[in-house]
């Protein structure tokens, strides 16, 4: 369980020094309004999201098995985020990613790692479209600029609610969201090793202030964002909310564990290595537990990040080092600046990221696989979408495990490096 940044600086070189400054610069680059993004969408204040891209950022290159990780918020998390502060508050929510650091902690410690391959595929794959369809709807209020009173957690309720305020439609919010998505599209595709998402979301961003057009920016909404960190501390602790937080500990430590086993794995076959699983379970747990300590996000590997720093070039941990420290520095110098960036322009950010992430390439692949395989995935993605994503997780596994079960031999996953 040695991280892999102790093995690494036994050989480590200026020129690999170089590589990874330039791989890391690049990755805090795209970070940053994933970061504040997905923070707005979880239904947290902005500044979270860049204390969970610095603290557990820097620990999952601390303390992880894998060479390239990049850990921060990702839009897996979004749902389960959004779920427990509406029930028990944002309070609620640091203590359950507490929680979970230490279910994780425990997990790594009992060498739980590679228990990553009972998962099914299927499983995996509907809980991640679904994930993806409940983040998309999530940004359809501020991609449109619609102005409902409440909008609620669960899906049918926000459809309605986003339906009943459909005359508040705004066309310039409307513009903005599909100029960035545009941008971002054409970015990667000229320039793949460009930091676009900055240059997209900075750019129409711009252009909502140099026109004073009517739509939300961060600043409007949230205020000023702080420019430091926030001191650690604990939030309250009892018995009762022990056991009220303890499914939303079980999901985020879930998640968590999943998310950055499956990132390591992918990051492996680009780069041609092979990650320390219960290396990385630690490492998860402690970047949660010094997440939630700072009144951070729960935070776990993030594959397209992760993709985006071995094409830049990073080739050990310290690339992961380089962009928390980086995000932290232009968090202190460049905070008031956030502020003017334009919610529809975040929106088609996250519009686009939770297209990426169900992977559309591969839904004819899905439907070409065994009827059993192709039912759980669907049930999966409905269990998700419409009930509590516990319920969703419980079931499928259990329905997944009884078939491999029956079934015995199961080819192992072909995982590819989604544009999450």
């Amino acid at each position: 369980m040695t991280p892999k940044l102790l093995t690494t600086l036994k050989t480590y070189t200026p020129a690999l020094f170089l590589a990874d400054m330039l791989a890391g610069l690049t990755v805090a680059m795209v970070a940053i309004p994933l970061s504040l993004a997905i923070a707005i969408a979880s239904g947290a204040d902005p500044a979270t999201g860049l204390i969970t891209a610095i603290v557990g950022g820097f620990l999952i290159s601390l303390l992880g098995g894998s060479r390239v990780q990049i850990g921060g918020p990702t839009g897996a998390f979004i749902v389960v985020v959004f779920g427990v502060i509406a029930a028990h508050g944002y309070d609620g929510l640091v203590l359950a990613t507490l929680m979970a650091g230490m279910m994780l902690v425990v997990a790594g410690l009992l060498r739980a790692g590679s228990l990553i391959s009972y998962i099914p595929e299927p499983v995996i794959n509907g809980f991640t479209i679904g994930i993806a369809v409940i983040i998309g709807t999530s940004q359809l209020k501020d991609a449109l600029g619609l102005t409902p009173d409440r909008l609620p957690a669960e899906f049918i309720g926000k459809v309605e609610a986003l339906w009943s305020v459909r005359d508040s439609f705004t066309p310039a919010a409307f513009a903005i969201a599909i100029a960035t998505m545009l941008l971002i599209v054409l970015l990667r595709r000229l320039f793949p090793r460009f930091p676009g998402l900055i240059v997209a979301v900075a750019a129409t961003s711009g252009l909502v202030a140099l026109f004073d057009l009517p739509v939300d920016t961060i600043g409007s909404r949230f205020g000023a964002l702080s420019a430091s960190l926030p001191m650690p501390h604990l939030p309250e602790i009892t018995y009762a909310r022990l056991v009220e937080l303890l499914p939303s500990a079980f999901v985020i430590a879930f998640l968590a564990g999943v998310e950055s086993l499956l990132s390591a794995m992918v990051a492996d076959r680009m780069i041609g290595s092979r990650h320390r699983s219960n290396a990385e379970v630690l490492a998860q747990g402690a970047a949660n537990i010094g997440s939630a300590l700072f009144g951070g996000l729960p935070a776990t590997g993030a594959i397209a990040r992760t993709a985006t720093n071995v094409r830049a070039g990073g080739k050990t941990p310290v690339a992961g080092l380089v962009h928390a420290l980086t995000i932290l520095v232009v968090m202190m110098l460049a905070a008031p600046l956030a502020g003017y960036l334009a919610m529809p322009a975040l929106a088609g950010l996250l519009l686009l990221t939770a297209w990426n992430m169900s992977e559309p390439q591969h839904w004819k692949a899905y439907l070409g696989q065994p009827r059993q395989d192709v039912v759980l995935l669907l049930l999966t993605l409905v269990l998700t979408v419409l009930t509590d994503l516990t319920i969703a997780i419980g079931v499928g596994v259990a329905v997944g495990l009884a078939l491999r079960l029956r079934r015995r031999n199961v080819p192992p996953a072909n995982w590819s490096p989604p544009e999450r």
